[in-house]
């Protein structure tokens, strides 16, 4: 007979399932909520341990496996236009996390599930923590962007920032991946000309660095580095600002982070900011 300790296994499926919505987000390009990913993977867990106490044997089957999973993915994402893209992704990625533990099994011989599929090992914690770990990385730095390239068309962008609001033409392209590292959102490039009329006196976009000093020495959080490549520089950075609003179209898109271009966006001047997938 197999003795289950109860937290072990709360705390193995909280962060297997942590990972792998984490995962599925940013593979869905997907904005991301840290505290509802957490509540959405505590949701799993406990799900995976109530299977185990007396007269809740049902609850493996596999409706109840599906409602779960779908759960969490409302949980998580709810509200968020990709909601069956992270979902189909979070399955998928199950699915990929539960072939590599089977490897795994096999390979060494040791069990790293109970019999309904749910992740425990007493013994090796440590090493199934790992692989947990590794799997998230490999979709992530793999998959990240799936089905994100395309787009092309122009929209009209409005950007409210330091009291004004500045009006653009952006060119709206998925496969522009140049995202918030806190939450996953698309960042907005504009040519620092066009915002000319909105930006604050100490935002200059030829030296970020100064002016996040600047911006910091005056008691404001408001600007950031963001690092990022392109053909022909392969670490280069931008001065960001976190906006009071973005409209792409009239829809409002809340707070991005609006990187400024020193130099044009489009040597053709028919645009002056890029966004991605929106």
């Amino acid at each position: 007979m197999t003795v289950v300790y109860i937290d072990l296994l709360f705390l193995l499926n909280l962060v297997a399932n942590y990972l792998l919505l984490l995962a599925a987000g940013r593979m869905a390009g997907a904005a991301l909520c840290r505290w509802r990913i957490g509540l959405a993977a505590a949701a799993g867990a406990l799900y995976a341990a109530l299977i185990f106490l007396p007269g809740l044997g049902w609850l493996a089957l596999w409706p109840c496996k599906i409602a779960s999973g779908v759960g969490m993915a409302l949980i998580a994402y709810g509200g968020e236009r990709r909601l069956l893209r992270v979902t189909v992704l979070f399955f998928g990625a199950s699915a990929g996390l539960a072939g590599a533990v089977l490897g795994l099994e096999l390979l060494g011989s040791v069990s790293l599930t109970l019999e309904h599929g749910v992740f425990y090992s007493r013994i090796d914690l440590r090493l199934l923590l790992l692989l947990f770990v590794a799997c998230y990385f490999v979709l992530s730095l793999f998959f990240r962007r799936v089905g994100r390239h395309g787009g092309g068309e122009l929209a009209r962008l409005e950007i409210a920032l330091n009291g004004g609001t500045a009006a653009l033409t952006a060119l709206v392209d998925t496969g522009h991946s140049l995202t918030d590292p806190g939450d996953n959102r698309p960042v907005v490039v504009a040519d620092t000309r066009a915002l000319s009329g909105v930006l604050p006196d100490w935002a200059d976009a030829a030296d970020p660095i100064a002016s996040v000093e600047r911006c910091h020495a005056l008691g404001s959080r408001q600007a950031r580095i963001v690092p990022y490549r392109a053909v022909g520089v392969d670490h280069g950075m931008l001065l960001a600002l976190r906006v009071r609003q973005v409209r792409v179209d009239g829809r409002p898109l809340g707070r991005l982070l609006v990187a400024l271009s020193p130099t044009p966006v489009d040597d053709g001047g028919g645009y002056q900011a890029l966004i991605g997938g929106i």
